[in-house]
C-alpha cells in the first residue's frame, strides 16, 4: 500500500490517557484548534465552538461537577465514576479542548467529529497526545456544569458534542490490530 507522512501521521495517532504534567505551548495549542478551523462543516457555516482551559483548578473544579452530576445519575456505571475519588474525566492532561455547537444545527455532531479529528491529527503530527473525552456531551446542561461551562467561556446557546484531553505524552499507548471486514468494494 502507499504512504507518505499523512497516512504515517494517522496510522500513528492514538487515544492517551497518560500525560505528563508539562503544559501544552501556546504556538501548538493554537496551531492544533487552528487546525479544527479547517475541518469540512455543513454548508460552510462554521457553527462549532472550541473552549480551550489549560487551568488546573478550573479543570479540577469541572471533573468534580461532572462526578457530582454522574452521583445523580441513574446508570449504575456513571454512579461508580462519580463516587470513586481518583476518577478524572480527562485524565489528568494539562489541556481540555471542549468542542460545542448549536443543537439547531443537525449537522452539529458530524461538524464537530471533523473538528475534533483534525486536531487529533495536528496534536500527533507536534507530537502531543489527545484523547476524546464524551463526559461533558451527558452533563453539559445540568445547571451546575452548566455554569461553569458559560463562565469559561461555552457559548450558552451551545451544546457540548464532544471534548479533547491534550497534553504531553507520560506513556505510550502500542497499536491496537484493526478488525477486517469492514471495508466492501461493490463492483
Amino acid at each position: 500500500m502507499k504512504t507518505n507522512e499523512v497516512l504515517e501521521n494517522i496510522k500513528a495517532r492514538r487515544s492517551v490517557r497518560a500525560y505528563t504534567t508539562q503544559q501544552v505551548a501556546e504556538e501548538d495549542l493554537l496551531t492544533i484548534l487552528e487546525a479544527g478551523t479547517y475541518a469540512p462543516s455543513g454548508m460552510h457555516l462554521e457553527t462549532w465552538h472550541f473552549t480551550a482551559i489549560q487551568n488546573t483548578e478550573k479543570l479540577e473544579e469541572l471533573n468534580a461537577r461532572i462526578k457530582g452530576a454522574f452521583t445523580k445519575s441513574e446508570d449504575k456505571h456513571l454512579q461508580e465514576r462519580g463516587c470513586n475519588q481518583t476518577y478524572c474525566c480527562y485524565y489528568h492532561a494539562p489541556t481540555l479542548v471542549i468542542v460545542s455547537n448549536e443543537p439547531t444545527q443537525w449537522w452539529a455532531g458530524m461538524d464537530c467529529a471533523c473538528a475534533i479529528e483534525n486536531m487529533f491529527l495536528a496534536a500527533r503530527s507536534l507530537g502531543i497526545g489527545s484523547c476524546w473525552i464524551n463526559q461533558l456531551r451527558e452533563t453539559c446542561d445540568i445547571p451546575s456544569v452548566r455554569a461553569l461551562l458559560t463562565e469559561y467561556g461555552v457559548p450558552k446557546d451551545h451544546i457540548v458534542i464532544c471534548s479533547a484531553a491534550v497534553g504531553y505524552i507520560a506513556k505510550e499507548t502500542p497499536a491496537k490490530p484493526r478488525r477486517e471486514g469492514t471495508v466492501t468494494f461493490t463492483e
